[in-house]
């Protein structure tokens, strides 16, 4: 193996020489001496190539995918089959290699993806205008409440204490720079508490920002919340699983003014923890405040289809003070994967990956809910996840499962200390029934070893 030193006084000497100048100091002399180090860095010795790549792979081997796994992990990300379609387009040249469409008019393929797209996400949350992709789903939370500030001029935001908590932190830290105020309303029985909702909601509010399914999974009447939003003049924002909707109402239908999500499930693996993108989704009066780009279809002299950026409300494009996003890179790649990806399920292909979902989830959900121990934290429905909370330590019981070849889900007890033993277990389609099987085998030991090794009382409780 080739071991690399540093580089000897003659070679500095020699280096400094070619660029006209005696001294380091002489190279750094317009950089003012308070800004400085006084002291060199304490680095240890450069490492090859060879030495980088193998402390890499060592680092590497530490991580489990979920091909080493059976998984039931979720909470916003799924290992879902992403077919080899999905690759085969989304690593042509044409696709992977541009960064954005700064001359947009001579990129119709990519504009056209951009097109196709917002139409796919139009179709999915039912609302007429969606916008070219955000970076991740809290990303597009955080631009929905920015948004909502300038349409109504409101400095209050409210959100659920069931939006996702990534969610919860962006839009808590993008509100303290717009100088807004950031309320959570409390659960009743895992989902919104309307009442609550109702005492929390003024008229200097300009957003509710509800999810569906909620993070606990259960299913939220989004349409009731809509109208509380509404009474008092603001706006209702819905984070929405994009699968989902193959069987649950759209957000648009049930009265949300923006729609927005993680699109991950959306034919984007779980890759070294993406990436994936953020979608985003409005009534059309909200049309120029969106974040983002927007592309549009037009035809050209000849009268044949072209596609133009019909809006682009970037700083780069528009006056700073006037821009609505500082997005500075599209996740068109991404977003192209999500758009191959529902062509390829087709409408009737995603209703029936929802209806697959659904019945093994009810399926575990009963199935669980029968073992010692283990108890459902609501009984609201649900479509591709569940909360359980466990009568013995969570992290115990995911240490067992997990040494048996299943990781269980994924522990409530950092994001909702009211649920300290909570678990939150998540299906796909390739959780097969067998799979489902080894998991109600697999935990249900674990929970019996791990009350067995602390033995005492335990209690499941009630969101408050």
């Amino acid at each position: 193996m080739t071991t690399y030193t540093s580089i000897t006084d003659a070679d500095r000497t020699e280096m400094l020489s070619a660029v006209g100048l005696s001294s380091i100091d002489e190279l750094f002399a317009d950089v003012p001496s308070s800004l400085r180090l006084p002291d060199p860095l304490d680095l240890p010795r450069g490492c090859s190539e060879r030495e980088v790549f193998d402390e890499l792979r060592r680092m590497a081997e530490r991580n489990v995918s979920c091909d080493d796994e059976i998984s039931f992990l979720g909470g916003g990300m799924y290992d879902h089959y992403v077919p080899a379609l999905v690759d085969a387009i989304t690593s042509r040249s044409e696709f992977l290699t541009p960064y954005t469409p700064y001359q947009p008019e001579v990129s119709q393929g990519g504009l056209q993806v951009m097109f196709e797209y917002q139409t796919a996400i139009s179709e999915l949350t039912g609302l007429p205008v969606s916008n070219a992709s955000v970076y991740d789903g809290p990303s597009a939370v955080a631009a929905a409440g920015y948004m909502s500030r300038l349409h109504t001029g409101r400095g209050r935001l409210v959100c659920s204490r069931a939006l996702h908590p990534h969610s919860r932190e962006t839009l808590q830290t993008s509100a303290e720079g717009w100088k807004a105020e950031l309320s959570e309303v409390p659960l009743r029985n895992a989902v919104t508490d309307p009442e609550a909702l109702a005492e929390r909601v003024d008229e200097n509010t300009s957003a509710v920002f509800v999810q569906q399914p909620n993070f606990l999974g259960a299913v939220e009447d989004i349409e009731s919340l809509a109208a509380v939003a509404h009474e008092r003049g603001a706006l209702l924002v819905c984070s929405c699983d994009p699968i989902a909707l193959g069987v649950l109402r759209s957000p648009g239908e049930c009265g949300a003014d923006v729609a927005v999500g993680e699109g991950q499930p959306l034919g984007n693996r779980l890759d070294f923890g993406g990436p994936s993108f953020g979608f985003f989704a409005a009534r059309e009066e909200f049309l120029r405040r969106m974040p983002g780009r927007i592309a549009g279809e037009t035809t050209d002299l000849n009268g044949d289809r072209g596609f133009v950026l019909t809006l682009q409300t970037r700083e780069q494009h528009i006056r700073r003070e006037r821009a609505t996003s500082n997005i500075c890179t599209a996740q068109a790649l991404n977003a192209l994967a999500g758009i191959v990806y529902l062509s390829w399920l087709g409408k009737r292909g995603l209703v029936e990956l929802c209806h697959l979902l659904a019945e093994r989830t009810h399926r575990l959900r009963l199935a669980l809910a029968g073992i010692p121990g283990i108890s459902p934290i609501h009984d609201q429905p649900v479509v591709r996840e569940f909360a359980v909370e466990l009568g013995a330590p969570v992290e115990q019981v995911v240490e067992h499962c997990v040494a048996e070849g299943v990781n269980p889900g994924h522990p409530l007890g950092t994001e909702y200390p009211e649920y300290p033993n909570g678990l939150l277990v998540a299906l796909t389609e390739q959780r097969t029934p067998e799979h489902i099987n080894r998991l109600i085998d697999v935990l249900g030991r674990a929970v019996a070893a791990s009350k067995a090794s602390n033995p005492g009382p335990s209690s499941s409780k009630e969101s408050s």
